[in-house]
């Protein structure tokens, strides 16, 4: 009887080897991506005023780390989530951990560095706990816990460090801490194969990784109205530029989900974590093209302006990386052997339209801003046009 209630209001979390086939998303899971994209969202608002080489490195070490503590929340929760109040108290746990972040972020500078410190060490410590807690239930994979604990700790003592420098030497500790966060996946990989343990992505953690991109597409639609809506005049030109900016959102969410969408990763806990590893670019690319629009409305035509012209190339770049990940992403997807010859041409048409993208955006053609969006909204249709014929003749095959 005393057993019932400890499952009930604790419990242990679920074995390792127990897998849930179509395990639905629960309104928790939800909750907790909300909260990480409120961090995505104010470190991307932050590069937007610091748009430098200094400024893209902090955004990319905050942006690994927030996507890091993101990902192992969920990945626990998919693996070891129960029905008890444990798993919930832990998930809202995090929650609070990141919502505190969210608060350092406010005062983000050079010289506020301790409080954005001591909450990411908040969050490794928890992370860590996540992990090694599980080895206290399952034993078998307690030594698969091992090398987790030991890189995990090691990258709070990398952050701790930092605490007592001074630049140019926080940096490297901060991205060793990032390093060694992202490392233990790739060392116990062999050892969990020969366990007679072998780990794949399952189908609701590919799900959760795309409801994760759909929701910083909606940042980059309130990037492109929150840049129309700080111009000082609305005319037909803002109006078209506008428009053409929705349209190419619009398109980037099409070429994404037509490439990634109802696919599952290719089996094998390596490529599952590759898979992972290859979102963080694509979703960074993602954020830098929202933030780029703000910009883009209000100073494209200064081109003696040197923030104007980074302007230029954040957002162009942007959309080239966010096309390559879609390239490497769709590579770790399996489909359907009949779909294979189709997929590797489009990932040919998805490179080229990635460095056309960069030609027009470095060469810089003197145009206006409406012509230089209208050129990247033909790439990109050209793109989803090809996409959806392939798709629609494989669906619908001729007789």
């Amino acid at each position: 009887m005393q057993k019932s209630k400890v499952n009930i209001w604790w419990g242990p979390p679920k074995h390792f080897s127990t897998q849930f086939e179509d395990r639905k998303i629960s309104w928790l899971e939800l909750f907790y991506d909300l909260v990480y994209v409120i961090a995505i969202s104010r470190i991307t608002h932050h590069l937007s005023d610091h748009l430098n080489w200094s400024g893209f490195l902090d955004y990319t070490y905050l942006f690994g780390m927030i996507f890091w503590g993101w990902l192992n929340g969920s990945l626990h929760h998919d693996i070891h989530g129960s029905t008890g109040v444990r798993t919930n108290l832990m998930t809202l746990w995090q929650m609070l951990i990141i919502s505190a972040l969210v608060v350092t972020l406010n005062t983000f500078s050079a010289t506020t560095l301790v409080p954005i410190t001591i909450a990411l060490m908040a969050m490794q410590v928890f992370i860590t706990y996540l992990w090694w807690s599980v080895g206290i239930y399952d034993k078998v994979h307690r030594k698969l816990n091992i090398p987790y604990t030991l890189c995990y700790l090691a990258s709070l003592a990398c952050i701790a460090v930092t605490l007592f420098l001074k630049q140019p030497f926080i940096r490297p500790f901060f991205y060793l801490s990032l390093l060694l966060n992202y490392l233990p996946p790739f060392l116990i990989h062999r050892n969990l194969k020969e366990r007679g343990g072998e780990f794949s992505l399952s189908s609701s953690m590919t799900e959760r990784l795309g409801l994760f991109t759909i929701i910083l597409f909606g940042e980059v639609v309130l990037g492109i109205i929150t840049g129309a809506s700080q111009l000082k005049e609305f005319n037909l030109q803002v109006w078209i530029n506008f428009t053409l900016a929705i349209l190419i959102a619009f398109s980037l969410w099409w070429v994404f989900f037509s490439m990634i969408a109802d696919r599952k990763c290719k089996p094998g806990f390596l490529k599952g974590n590759w898979m992972a590893v290859a979102y963080i670019p694509t979703l960074m690319a993602l954020g830098m093209t929202g933030v780029a629009y703000g910009g883009l409305f209000s100073s494209y035509e200064n081109t003696e302006d040197t923030h104007a012209y980074w302007i230029r190339i954040a957002f162009g770049s942007s959309i080239a990386v966010f096309l390559l990940g879609v390239v490497l992403l769709s590579s770790l997807l399996d489909y359907p052997a009949t779909h294979r010859k189709a997929k590797g041409r489009i990932q040919q048409l998805l490179v080229t339209a990635a460095l056309l993208v960069l030609i027009i955006t470095i060469c810089h053609f003197q145009v206006s801003l409406a012509m230089h969006l209208l050129i990247t909204l033909l790439i990109l249709l050209a793109v989803i046009s090809v996409i959806s014929k392939k798709w629609f003749l494989l669906a619908f095959p001729t007789s």
